[in-house]
């Protein structure tokens, strides 16, 4: 992990470069416009419009990365009356280093939260608010076990051809299973066999418009 390198993307905001992947952590086009468009529109606040009443949501995040889909969800979750459960999944954290020299243009407060969000014990769920709890796990999908269902699923593993192993049939199996009546996956890839791959678990997928530099993103729903 020493070997990040950080890079302005397209909105102002940043993004981490890995070149042992080669591969960016977000789009270059815009890391807090794709975390927005993809994960929050799309996901979070769609699910939110679609289910009025709902008063409770628990959300799985597949890899927690630099933090960013986890801090603009409970942003958006200050102006709302829902109690939040946020699980994320990240067996390679980042050093506080690097979260320290990461933009994503939050203020003052959002940005003590921010940084609580990542020195928080990991296995341990931690209260942030009265709405929000969060418990990140340093594990690896595979090694995952849970009977907790989950109305949102935040797909945001690296690429396919970076990370095949995440982008399997078994592998959306596996999240079916976790996914509650109704609970809806998003993520940023549109490829065709993720498509397919999705729906032969049992998903009705669509395709969405993507955000900036990219045509498209899929939500898959478990109905």
């Amino acid at each position: 992990m020493n070997n990040l390198h950080f890079k302005q993307t397209a909105d102002g905001s940043s993004t981490l470069y890995n070149p042992l992947l080669d591969e960016h952590y977000h789009s270059i086009h815009g890391a807090l416009n794709e975390s927005n468009h993809v994960f929050i529109k799309k996901g979070f606040l769609d699910f939110i419009d679609f289910f009025k009443n709902v008063k409770n949501i628990n959300i799985l995040e597949i890899g927690f990365g630099t933090g960013l889909n986890c801090i603009l969800t409970f942003i958006e979750n200050l102006k709302l009356n829902i109690s939040l459960n946020y699980t994320s999944l990240e067996p390679f954290p980042l050093e506080m280093k690097i979260i320290d020299n990461l933009d994503f243009n939050l203020d003052s407060r959002q940005l003590d939260t921010f940084r609580l969000m990542h020195q928080s014990f990991w296995g341990k769920p931690l209260e942030i608010n009265q709405q929000f709890s969060l418990e990140k796990s340093k594990l690896k999908l595979k090694d995952f076990n849970t009977n907790k269902l989950y109305d949102i699923i935040y797909f945001d593993a690296f690429a396919p051809n970076k990370q095949p192993e995440l982008w399997k049939v078994d592998v959306f199996r596996k999240l079916f299973n976790l996914t509650s009546s109704n609970g809806v996956l998003v993520t940023y890839c549109a490829k065709g066999q993720v498509r397919r791959d999705l729906e032969k678990v049992g998903y009705f997928v669509e395709r969405l418009k993507g955000p900036p530099g990219k045509r498209e993103m899929l939500r898959a729903t478990k109905v």
